[in-house]
């Protein structure tokens, strides 16, 4: 007799992962399928709709079948946030390619809208700011560009959402067009108190309430599965949640003060505020955390740096001095430190806390002596460094402690890197046995929904440390060498930065 499980669905920015979880909160298996990336303009990022779909199919085809013991009970969704898309509302048919969360073509409105003085405002309704990061200015940019879609959305034929919109909608076969609380808070369009869309942003970003998907908790029943595909129907869709608020759900940081930080393409950090709302005065987004059901909504603080893990792939793609992440640590851990190397990986302008959109990528201290290793060791060493920008902003405007940093991604494998953030944040670090927290995210919330697991001490009785890091002998010199990537940023930003 099969045994049951919970299906998570992550929709990452590279590639949809498949995962199947136990009751004891082990992945027993997953499937993945990589994505295409679209670059029609220099820093113009673009995904196909409808591989995404294809994709999804795929891996959850390939998690079934590697564990054909385990039935899912229900499904849970995660998705890359801020990633927005149109599409009719009659057959489903994309009206455009998905424009990605990393795109920058609406940079030109941000700027209108700030000298139009209405920043203020916004933020104090959704506790973000003008950038193109978030999903509104590039609506905008749409239908300013496009007159057809202007009309459409005016006439309410046509279905706005992000990619947990447009999966809920595929997955129901049509039915259900609804979004969470997590990613309707990245849009710019949705008041983060009043917990509903606002009219007078949804007209300022081309909108209007006949195109928005109706907003739930992240834990919630939000449709049932039709059959297509390898995808079984019949089940209920127990979650929708944003990546990093799944993942912050996955490492079990309820409590106010508990952090986890994902180290992947880019660095996100978000801090658990609870019921408190934390308007940040330095560069830090405030945003809703997943939530379950009728629950209280929760808070976090959040740093959204663009380019981490993607500062190594540069190395290796565009100055081919390393072939993979091995290979990049390797070299990385061949010379003793950086030498006064500092990479600035700010090839898409500068996230949290500085916000520095036409600031580019800079590499300073290079000497006659330097080396690739040095290279590649700052390029390595400043996700630490960006990292810890965020976090020292974060304790001195909550007031919060910070008992420990949990963390999750590609690069938290890398031990010495870990090791440097410890030393930087004079905290614990602690890595978890799985490290695909963004599914596990997705699955706890989908199965605290349909009455899998309990409540959140459950869920985080679950959580499994593989290892732990705590500040070493060298952090005085780790410390210095982060002074010099703030001397880095200061000059880049052409002013002084506060103490830390």
């Amino acid at each position: 007799m099969a045994e049951d499980a919970v299906l998570a669905i992550d929709a990452g920015t590279t590639g949809v992962t498949a995962l199947l979880v136990d009751h004891t909160g082990v992945v027993q298996s997953h499937g993945y399928r990589e994505l295409t990336q679209h670059y029609p303009r220099p820093a113009w990022v673009e995904h196909d709709a409808s591989e995404i779909w294809d994709a999804t199919v795929a891996a959850v085809g390939d998690a079934l079948a590697a564990a054909p013991s385990y039935s899912p009970v229900a499904v849970g969704v995660a998705n890359q946030r801020e990633t927005l898309l149109f599409w009719d509302r009659r057959n489903g048919t994309p009206l455009h390619r998905a424009i990605v969360w990393q795109c920058r073509r609406s940079e030109s409105i941000c700027r209108e809208l700030r000298e139009a003085g209405l920043e203020p405002e916004i933020a104090r309704k959704t506790g973000l700011r003008l950038d193109p990061y978030f999903s509104g200015t590039k609506t905008l940019w749409l239908c300013r560009e496009d007159e057809t879609l202007r009309r459409r959305i005016a006439a309410g034929d046509v279905c706005f959402g992000t990619i947990d919109s447009w999966l809920a909608w595929r997955l129901s076969g049509g039915s259900a067009h609804v979004s969470d609380t997590t990613n309707a808070s990245r849009t710019l369009c949705y008041d983060i108190d009043k917990l509903a869309w606002d009219d007078d942003l949804l007209t300022l970003f081309g909108l209007n309430a006949a195109v928005m998907p109706e907003v739930r908790p992240s834990g919630s029943r939000h449709g049932t599965t039709v059959a297509t595909g390898a995808v079984p129907g019949g089940l209920p869709i127990g979650a929708l949640v944003g990546d990093q608020q799944a993942a912050t759900f996955g490492q079990a940081c309820f409590a106010p003060g508990m952090t986890k930080a994902t180290y992947g393409t880019g660095c996100f950090i978000l801090m658990s505020t609870g019921d408190k709302r934390v308007d940040s005065q330095r560069g830090l987004l405030t945003t809703l955390a997943a939530s379950v059901g009728d629950s209280r909504p929760s808070y976090a603080l959040e740093g959204s740096i663009f380019v981490a893990g993607a500062a190594v792939q540069w190395c290796r793609d565009n100055l081919g001095i390393v072939g993979n992440a091995e290979q990049a640590e390797a070299l990385a851990s061949s010379v003793p430190d950086a030498a006064g190397v500092v990479f600035v990986p700010a090839f898409v302008g500068l996230g949290s806390p500085h916000w520095g959109p036409n600031v580019r990528g800079a590499i300073y201290g290079l000497t006659g002596a330097s080396e690739a290793g040095h290279v590649v060791r700052a390029a390595v060493d400043c996700l630490a460094f960006q990292a810890q920008d965020v976090l020292d902003v974060m304790q001195q405007e909550t007031g919060l402690v910070m008992p420990e940093l949990r963390v999750d991604g590609g690069a938290a494998a890398n031990d010495r890197l870990m090791q440097l953030q410890a030393d930087l944040a004079g905290t614990s670090i602690s890595r978890p046995m799985n490290v695909e927290s963004t599914g596990l995210g997705a699955a706890f919330l989908a199965g605290l929904s349909v009455g899998f697991w309990r409540d959140e001490a459950e869920i985080a009785s679950l959580r499994r440390e593989s290892a732990r890091f705590e500040a070493s002998s060298r952090a005085e010199t780790s410390r210095e060498e982060y002074g010099r990537w703030r001397q880095a940023i200061a000059g880049l930003l052409d002013t002084q930065l506060p103490p830390v």
